[in-house]
């Protein structure tokens, strides 16, 4: 197959590439955009008991703000707010309602909004609408409110914007510089080192105009998927299909440039080269994409909306990558000819690699000493893995100069920090008759002592009074891990035992979010990892033809993965002291370092394979798959590993744990794993490794092969 589709696009090159541009446009003319969501509780599935409190929320108050921005307004030379400041602040408040921004229902002001040390006054300004449009209007309302605050206050007292709207409006800016940064790192870290390993400009700057077209194209088709199959994407998904592709994409780029080199050395022409190296290299390719997209489709199972989103759409983004790297990147090259090395002539030479061959000598002469000591630091590692806390506190993510972030300190140093977001309790009368006074009395003196309850809202029935709302404030950061726990494990079940009798109550707003965000990603990774790991398994014996093989490739990368998390662990949690980590973390780290891991190890054992099918032994073949294949591992591993430590130069924190730790991911995979540990254990196991296939039979000779020296000794930057 590979053979057929590899002369068809070496042989007509241009037909290639003019279907490839006539398809992508097509694609790009006529397939809508991915819409996003930023809101986390839009994910969750409707049978948490948080969903059910906002769907009676919307039921029951029609008229309720869906978001809510509040001013906090303070006296200049920090003083105490004195009557007439209030009274300036009410007059304020009623002058920004008059003005009517667009989804603003209006702007509250009162006694009761002064804090009780009289720190602050707040203005709380809910807001309607949780669509795009809404949210564009909500974020264009309060650069306007920012405008026209220190004018309308006067001197004396100033002001800051906050809340969800003002936090969206800023943190937006920050996602938009750090996908800046990253794109910008991506391009020149690529660029930079494969100028580094070929010395050749043509051969460091192509990938990247493919890869950019490849993106446009697999953003346009995931949109379309996301129309057929219902979901939307959140707010990082764009920058980790841009490190995806990217990442992936660099990797089957070399995969195809090293073999080429050599076949050009072996005295190939470049058509001829390029048949070989597609034939050769198009198992290994599809097999990883494959195991990849496979792995990513996985998380289709999940009941999160953020992870069954991702599936899709990181999948469609690989299979669209793995098309590119086995059509457009094969006819590109083909046309470009030993060009696409200029002006070095090293392709010419054929390199001694020392390195490569001393490592490869070590692994076939110990191969036992090899297997257990990566092994050893991989359980070390791990060790880490036993301590990760889920952090889902994602406003402390984000940078905490920018106004929102410190309007709500200022906030807090007159209300508890609760006030910003509420513990929404909603007590639902069962006897179709209205909740009287004095349950609603003795339901909030309850309330009150109930744990972690710094104060209670007065009551807000619904019309009718059939539905209450009592707003519980906790003393504590309410998107804190304590929080969420404290939410999730003791008040909630509390808010339960003290239900009036005839009323039905449900526990609301984001912290109760959280909660149940953080059971549904637990049954999410009891379900998606193990049906990840059989999937990969079974690509792994479709390609090797071996059931052996799968049952120690698998473990490994299994391994390899909880030494990632372990080495995050100890990072943040650890050096930096955070409190936890994105809570999403471990699922990611396992598909990307599960995904390419296998990328990897597809490569390496199917040289392991190849260097067998030669008549070496065991140990010789890992001896010389290492020295062969180990420089375009190397290479890929490099390159992966760099363009997701990228993610370090974001302002923002969650998107540095996930750069960090996928790259650690991609170098441990890479570095250890493929280059040491997978041979090692493969040669320990010899011929049993192949079992019950003869995948390591040397293969008969009629003559001399002409590809025998195909295998030629490559070095990086060679």
């Amino acid at each position: 197959m590979f053979a057929r589709l590899a002369r068809f696009v070496v042989r007509h090159p241009w037909w290639t590439i003019l279907a490839w541009v006539v398809a992508a446009a097509v694609v790009v003319v006529f397939s809508p955009s991915l819409q996003t969501k930023s809101d986390q509780g839009d994910f969750l599935p409707s049978k948490y008991e948080s969903i059910q409190a906002a769907k009676l929320s919307e039921k029951a108050f029609p008229q309720q703000a869906d978001v809510t921005a509040f001013i906090v307004v303070k006296r200049a030379d920090g003083g105490k707010i004195t009557p007439a400041d209030s009274a300036k602040i009410a007059k304020v408040a009623k002058d920004l309602t008059a003005k009517r921004y667009p989804t603003v229902e209006g702007f509250l002001a009162g006694p009761q909004t002064v804090a009780p040390n009289k720190a602050v006054q707040v203005i709380s300004v809910p807001m309607k609408g949780m669509d795009q449009d809404a949210s564009k209007q909500q974020t264009k309302a309060v650069k306007e409110m920012r405008k026209v605050l220190p004018a309308e206050l006067g001197g004396g007292l100033s002001a800051k914007v906050g809340g969800d709207p003002a936090s969206s409006a800023d943190n937006e800016k920050s996602f938009s510089q750090s996908l800046a940064l990253v794109s910008i790192g991506t391009f020149v870290l690529i660029i930079g080192l494969i100028l580094l390993i070929f010395r050749a400009p043509i051969a460091a700057i192509l990938p990247i105009l493919v890869i950019l077209a490849t993106e446009t194209v697999s953003m346009k088709l995931i949109g379309a998927a996301s129309r057929l199959l219902n979901f939307s994407g959140d707010d990082s998904l764009s920058i980790i299909l841009t490190i995806v592709l990217f990442g992936i994409g660099a990797d089957y780029y070399l995969f195809l440039l090293f073999r080429f080199r050599e076949r050009l050395r072996a005295g190939d022409d470049k058509k001829t080269a390029m048949i070989t190296t597609v034939e050769r290299v198009g198992e290994v390719i599809t097999s990883a994409a494959a195991a990849i997209a496979v792995t990513f489709l996985a998380l289709m199972l999940a009941s999160f909306g953020i992870f069954s989103a991702w599936g899709p759409s990181l999948a469609i983004a690989v299979l669209v990558m793995g098309v590119t790297a086995l059509t457009l990147f094969p006819a590109i090259i083909s046309l470009l000819g030993t060009a696409v090395f200029w002006p070095s002539k090293a392709w010419k030479k054929q390199p001694k690699s020392a390195l490569s061959t001393k490592l490869g000598g070590a692994v076939g002469r110990r191969p036992a000493l090899v297997a257990l000591g990566t092994g050893a630091l991989l359980i070390v590692l791990s060790i880490g893995a036993f301590s990760f806390k889920s952090d889902y506190d994602f406003q402390s993510s984000f940078p905490q100069d920018t106004e929102s972030a410190q309007a709500t300190k200022d906030m807090q140093t007159g209300f508890p920090p609760g006030l910003s977001t509420p513990v929404q309790v909603y007590l639902q009368s069962q006897d179709g008759k209205a909740i009287s006074k004095a349950t609603l009395k003795s339901f909030t003196d309850k309330a009150g002592s109930l744990p972690g309850v710094g104060r209670v809202q007065d009551p807000e029935p619904a019309p009718g009074g059939k539905v209450v709302r009592v707003d519980l404030l906790l003393k504590k950061n309410p998107n804190s891990n304590e929080s969420i726990s404290l939410v999730k494990n003791d008040l909630r079940p509390a808010v339960h035992q003290i239900a009036p009798s005839g009323t039905k109550v449900l526990v609301g707003g984001a912290t109760a979010v959280y909660g149940d965000i953080n059971k549904v990603v637990n049954r999410d990774l009891s379900v998606i990892l193990p049906v990840a790991g059989v999937l990969i398994a079974l690509i792994l014996l479709v390609l090797l033809r071996s059931v052996v093989a799968p049952l120690y490739l698998v473990p490994i990368v299994l391994l390899g993965f909880a030494a990632t998390l372990g080495s995050s662990v100890f990072v943040f949690q650890g050096l930096r002291g955070e409190p936890g980590e994105i809570f999403h973390l471990p699922i990611m780290l396992y598909l990307f370092v599960l995904a390419i891991g296998t990328d990897y190890n597809i490569l390496m054992t199917a040289r392991l394979r190849e260097e067998a099918k030669e008549g070496h032994e065991p140990r010789k073949a890992a001896a010389l798959a290492v020295q062969h294949g180990g420089p375009t591992v190397a290479a890929a591993g490099l390159i992966l590993a760099a363009t997701f430590s990228v993610m370090l130069l974001a302002k923002v924190s969650m998107l540095q744990q996930m750069g960090f730790s996928i790259a650690m991911g991609i170098a441990l995979a890479a570095f250890v794993m493929s280059v040491f540990l997978v041979p090692g254990v493969t040669a320990l196991l010899g011929h049993r490794a192949w079992w019950p296939g003869h995948a390591d039979r040397p293969k008969p000779r009629k003559g001399p092969d002409p590809l025998e020296d195909q295998f030629a000794p490559t070095r990086v930057g060679s």
